[in-house]
Formats: structure tokens, sequence, C-alpha cells
């Protein structure tokens, strides 16, 4: 190697998965100024390490490509994981016992809130604020639901927010009335959950800024080095970042795609567009998310017909006409687009107005594709058009009897169709993954167990959701890499010579390994631009 090329680090392993065709697996990389520069075995290592180049052996590692989740909140999800988590709680006593908990360290006066909430602990009944109620002694309560579309409010919230009934909004949000027009405390979508959200407590500029680098630091501790942001709701969100970058590095990269809603006037709309392309050192806002429906668990879905409740009828979109006149604007300019779709009505439309499109090269993605008809899916391979899925969506929240509420919901046909990750791989599709967190855990080693499994990660005594469903540990690895890359229209997700210096190490490969062994193993080392955020004496200065 010559000098002008001479690495400042060397990072060795049992085995390198490049994830790059023309070098295949290797045992070493070389990297300079964060650019892998050259790969190969150890012994050629050796003489890329003379003269005081740093070396990091990682033994019987397995090194990978940075992992990519493809759809996270990290931002807006600081104030969505607020207070008590709930997703571990399996009944109404459970959840009561632990609101209660969290309510004896507060005044009387005081606003308790929780998170992460499975509809399926109210059973059969609609979620209601009536839990809270009584375990909260007349508290102001908020409780997001796990699929953050949806929150229990309890009635001293409801008073504060002013909200006595029904009210319009510019989208299909709503607010819960029982047969005398009295709000039952359960507020779908966010314009309804943005009436009480906007009157509680918030944390200061300074607690969101060193939040946000604690929940990104955990992430890279699971092995992700970039996440696909999917909003931009936070007023304050670029000034976060610009603040951590201020004091340092962010733990990981991201990409920002702030979020089209119905109703933009165009002077709005033209504004909107105009964030495209601003950047910091590791963020930069590309592309723009948009959201045509709800989800399944609340009702708020679209689909073809409706629900065994009779909801799910229509979408988020008021005018749906106006979501596709929106895609059309930003496709003329360029600009790739991440759909919000979960129903299978929401992806029909979705796929088709991506479809009908100029073929000109703009890389459009529908996110979720919960239940997902066979017709909808030729038209997804034909039109190149990507997806974006959560595996653990799948393995967390239904179950392989269908007891579950978004089984019931939707009845077994449609249910049948559940996350169908191996079909589209079938077929051709690019297909990203990711956790959607706070929806789901960011652990990305459990997910890309889960998307193998068809199950929970280390429960090996759960029955796995359709398991023909089942990828491979490749295909799970290219939806946290190159596929991740592939899905925006980028070229990445491999440790290829003239790469970035984004990569992970495993103690256990992720290509040979049992996949729950994988889901626990440790994460030794993630590097970004080749610098350690995750041990080798990690330094990260924000």
């Amino acid at each position: 190697m010559s000098g002008g090329t001479r690495p400042d680090l060397v990072v060795v392993a049992r085995v390198v998965h490049t994830l790059d065709p023309e070098l295949g697996d290797v045992e070493a990389l070389a990297i300079r100024d964060g650019v892998v520069v050259a790969a190969g075995g150890r012994d050629v290592a050796e003489t890329w390490a003379d003269g005081g180049v740093r070396v990091i052996d990682l033994g019987d590692a397995a090194v990978t490509p940075g992992l990519v989740d493809a759809h996270l909140h990290p931002i807006s999800g600081l104030e969505l994981a607020r207070g008590v988590d709930l997703s571990g709680c399996e009944d109404l006593d459970a959840v009561a016992v632990a609101l209660a908990e969290a309510a004896a360290g507060v005044g009387a006066d005081d606003w308790v809130s929780g998170w992460g909430l499975d509809p399926n602990v109210f059973g059969t009944t609609e979620p209601h604020g009536g839990v809270l109620d009584d375990a909260l002694g007349g508290r102001p309560a908020f409780v997001m639901l796990f699929d953050a579309h949806s929150a229990i409010v309890s009635r001293a919230a409801l008073n504060r927010a002013g909200i006595a009934g029904e009210r319009e909004f510019s989208d299909a949000s709503r607010i819960v009335v029982d047969a005398s027009g009295s709000p039952t405390g359960l507020l779908l979508e966010n314009e309804a959950m943005r009436l009480v959200e906007s009157i509680k407590p918030t944390e200061s500029f300074d607690e969101r800024v060193a939040h946000l680098v604690a929940v990104l630091e955990g992430m890279a501790g699971t092995g992700i080095t970039a996440g696909h942001v999917m909003d931009m709701h936070d007023d304050d969100a670029i000034a976060v970042l610009e603040a951590v970058e201020a004091r340092g590095e962010l733990p990981i990269r991201l990409r920002i795609s702030p979020m089209c809603v119905p109703g933009m006037t165009d002077v709005e709309f033209d504004a909107f567009v105009s964030l495209q392309g601003r950047r910091g050192r590791r963020w930069a806002i590309e592309g723009v998310k948009l959201m045509i429906d709800g989800t399944i668990d609340n009702g708020t879905a679209w689909l073809r017909e409706p629900d065994t409740r009779g909801e799910s009828t229509a979408s988020l979109w008021l005018d749906p006409a106006e979501y596709a006149g929106r895609v059309a604007e930003l496709h003329d300019r360029g600009i790739p687009t991440a759909t919000h779709a979960i129903g299978d009505k929401a992806i029909e439309v979705v796929v088709r107005t991506l479809a009908a499109l100029p073929r000109t090269g703009v890389q459009h993605r529908v996110e979720h594709v919960e239940t997902l008809p066979d017709d909808v899916l030729a038209v997804f391979a034909e039109a190149g058009i990507a997806a974006s899925m959560q595996p653990t969506h799948c393995t967390h929240y239904t179950r392989a009897d269908q007891t579950d509420n978004w089984s019931v919901r939707l009845g077994p046909e449609r249910a049948d169709r559940a996350w169908r990750i191996g079909d589209l791989r079938a077929a051709g599709v690019t297909v990203a993954l990711g956790s959607d967190w706070p929806v789901a855990p960011y652990d990305a080693r459990a997910s890309i167990a889960d998307a193998i499994l068809r199950r929970p990660a280390l429960k090996p005594h759960v029955a796995p959701v359709l398991p023909d469903q089942a990828v491979s540990a490749l295909q799970a690895l290219e939806g946290y890499t190159t596929h991740a890359f592939a899905s925006i229209g980028a070229v990445g997700g491999t440790l290829a010579i003239g790469a970035p210096a984004d990569l992970t190490a495993f103690a256990v490969d992720p290509l040979d390994s049992d996949p729950d062994d994988f889901a626990a193993s440790a994460v030794l080392l993630t590097l970004v631009d080749g610098v350690p955020v995750i041990g080798a004496d990690e330094r990260v200065d924000a």
C-alpha cells in the first residue's frame, strides 16, 4: 500500500461480510479518513499495520456493514416515549399497577404519561380512558398506544384540553365518544392527540438534546449506524440536531424525511419543500414522508372492505386526489417519497399512484405494507417500488392463532396476508427493514432474528406467524444494509473499496448462527466514519 493510501485504522476479524459481490468475505479492512481503502486477509493486514497504524483485532467476531434502521422516530419519539413503559403489560390489572406506581411519585395535580400500551389488554372492548381514571385518582394522564396513532387520556386531561365531544379535523383524526356523545378518552390520529399533547409538560430544550444523544447511543449499541427518520413534527427538531453537533457528533447518521400533511396551501408546501438538502455533519433532510391511512388496530386503516367492527373504511387524506397530486409534484421535483400505507386499499392506491408516475429514476417507497393482496404485490414488483417493513410489528403484536386485535379486526383471509416480506423478496422487490421506534424496540439484532423466525427472538415457545413468509439470514441482513440504501435510490450498505467506514462487529455471526443466539450476541464495535461509537475506546463527544 502506497504512502498516500496508508491507513490510519485496520480492523481485523474472523470474517468481514462486505456484501460487495466483487470483494466477497474478507478478514481485514484498511480505513483512511473514514473510508475503506483496502480489504484482504489477515496476512496482508500485517503489512498495513506497520509504523504505528492503529489495529483493532476483533478475534472471532463477524463484521458487517453498519446497520440502517429504515423507519424510526428518534426526535418525535422523545416525547412519544416519555413516562412509564407499558409495553410489557399483558392485562389491564398490570397496566393499573404500573400507572399507580408512576402516580405515587408525582403530585396530586401532576401529569402522568405512559407509552407502548398494547390494545390487546382491553380484550374485545375498545380502548378507553377509564383505566386511567381508576388508577390515577383524578390526575391528568396521557398514554400512547403502541401504534403511536392513538392514545387514551384521563377525564382530567379531557377537561384541561376543553374536549367535551366530537370535533372536525383536516384529516381523519377523531375523538371517540359514547352513545351519549361524551368522550371515552380514546383519541385517534395526530390532530386529535395533539389537543392534549399540546398542553402537557414537555422536556426542556437541553433535556431533549441529552435525551436524543442517549437514544441514538442506545441504537448504536445494537449495531445501528444510520436511520431513516420518518417525520419532523417538532418545531425545534433542527435546532436540537444543531445543538448536538455544536457539542460533538451524532452517534449515528440520520436521513430525515419531513411529513407532508393534508390541507397544506401551495405556499406552505413550497416552504416545506425548501427544507430539502438542509444538513449537518451526520444528518440531512432528504425525501418526504406522507401518510394515507392510520392503523388496523385502532380502526383508522383504509381497507377494501370494512373490518369486523365496521371501521377502517376511509383514507386519512379526506381527499385522496390531493394526496396523489402532492406525490406527483414531489416526483416532478425529483424528491423521493415514503408513504405510510397499512390497509389493503391504502396500499393499492399508493402503489397504483406511484406506478403511474413517469419512470424518471426517482425511487419511491411504501411503509409498513401490513396486509397485501396478490394483485397489488404484482404492481409493486413491476413498477420497481420499494417496501419498508418492520418484522417486530408482526411478531410482537399478532399471534399465530389470530386471536390478537389486529387479526380479529381483519378476519382470516386478510390476516393471512400479514407482513409478506418473503413473498415481496421472492418477487424481486427491494425490502428495507426497521423498527418504527418507539412503536417497537429498536434492537436491530432482535429485528433481524424476528424476520428469520417470524416469532419474537429468544421466545422459542411462541408459535411463528405465517412462517412461510420468513426470509433468509442474508435477506434479513440486506434489509438493514443494501436494501435500506436501494429503497431510497442510493448505492450503499456494503464495505466496498471507497465506501464510508460505517461497520458493526458482532460476537456471533448473523449469517451462520442460530437467530436467537445472534439476537443475544454482544456488539463489540460500531464505527461511523471510521470512528468508534461503541467499543474500542469509543469517542462520542456529544
